[in-house]
């Protein structure tokens, strides 16, 4: 009987090295999270230019995915939204039709928060049960899972310091809403950055300075994304709407400059302050990402080499539009920088923080 019948031995799919095309899944997997993490950023922006976001006054993760339906509903949210700051001090001659429509945009932006949070924790937990995460892989994947969880209370957190005392969210709370966004996506294409087939790139030397630039370059645009957000969250931007002087000069007096106090919260509540901020960072980002171009292209070879042409073009893209949005004020959006402009600043600045992950990873990888 023995010598007839064979028992294969079950080998337990936890137990196998996941295959190329299981590592390509989870990398695709994680470009979508990337993607619906752009699509959110760009929504809360226009989110925030409409001045849309504390429209919603109540946090209901489970119940509040559906709007009101009815006409009852509809006016007791409505009269929720009355009784804040924002509507008695900025908006008191809203109509519920108005309202109806600066409410669908933060519902939106609340309804792409979760499907974002499906779309992550659903695949995780069948790439997980089904053996096609390596050991290396799954922290990681845990603590994305854990940034988006945070994000969500952070999100009501932002929301809830514009509901009694203010008439807008505070800006700090912006700067850490957009920071942990920026870094679920950077985390998401840095951990996809490592997965599938992998394009020809060598470098043959400076493979210390190649590294520390690379970082240093993805550093300082986190510091500027949370710079801008600072400078959304003040409106610093309809204050000296000129380039590059600021009050008739590089930078303003210095009456003006420190005139809160302590100083140290002029980088926080001193649009002045924090335009100039997001100004010099823009410099420095210049610079280092010129320089980190020059030194790739001396020191390595394909996508390592052409990465540093691909950061450098995207920073000066973004400075452009920069300088655009903060010029280019028009008169029909009553003092907020023209719409488009402002949209493209924010989806080019992500755009930068995508290829400024892929390059530092990469390089990190050949070094």
């Amino acid at each position: 009987m023995e010598d007839w019948i064979n028992f294969p031995t079950p080998t337990p799919a936890v137990a196998q090295r996941p295959s190329a095309e299981n590592s390509l899944a989870v990398r695709n997997w994680l470009f979508v999270v990337a993607g619906l993490t752009f699509l959110i950023v760009m929504v809360g922006g226009a989110t925030r230019l409409t001045e849309s976001g504390l429209s919603i006054t109540e946090w209901k993760p489970v119940t509040g995915v559906l709007p009101p339906l009815t006409a009852g509903e509809w006016t007791a949210a409505f009269e929720k939204y009355k009784e804040i700051p924002q509507f008695k001090e900025l908006f008191p001659d809203m109509d519920l039709e108005r309202f109806k429509v600066i409410f669908a945009w933060e519902w939106s932006h609340r309804l792409l928060a979760r499907l974002i949070g499906v779309v992550f924790a659903v695949p995780l937990l069948w790439f997980w049960l089904s053996g096609r995460l390596t050991k290396e892989l799954k922290p990681k994947l845990l603590g994305v899972l854990a940034l988006g969880a945070l994000q969500g209370g952070v999100g009501w957190w932002m929301v809830a310091s514009g509901l009694v005392h203010r008439v807008e969210v505070a800006p700090e709370r912006l700067a850490t809403h957009l920071f942990l966004a920026a870094l679920i996506f950077s985390s998401c294409l840095w951990i996809a950055g490592g997965l599938g087939p992998q394009r020809a790139a060598a470098v043959v030397g400076a493979r210390g300075r190649l590294r520390f630039s690379a970082l240093l370059v993805l550093g300082v645009v986190f510091l500027q994304l949370c710079a801008g957000a600072l400078v959304a969250g003040l409106r610093a931007g309809l204050v000296d709407n000129t380039w590059p002087a600021m009050e008739g000069g590089f930078t303003p007096p210095a009456s003006v400059l420190w005139s809160h106090h302590p100083v140290l919260i002029n980088f926080f509540d001193n649009p002045f302050t924090v335009q100039l901020t997001h100004r010099l960072i823009a410099y420095v980002l210049l610079a280092l990402s010129f320089a980190h171009m020059a030194d790739a292209a001396l020191n390595a070879s394909g996508k390592a080499r052409r990465g540093g042409v691909i950061v450098f073009a995207h920073v000066l893209l973004q400075a452009v539009l920069g300088i655009a949005t903060l010029v280019l004020v028009q008169d029909e959006f009553a003092g907020t920088p023209h719409l488009l402009f402002a949209l493209a600043h924010q989806a080019v600045g992500f755009a930068v923080l995508a290829v400024a992950t892929l390059q530092a990873r990469r390089i990190v990888a050949l070094t």
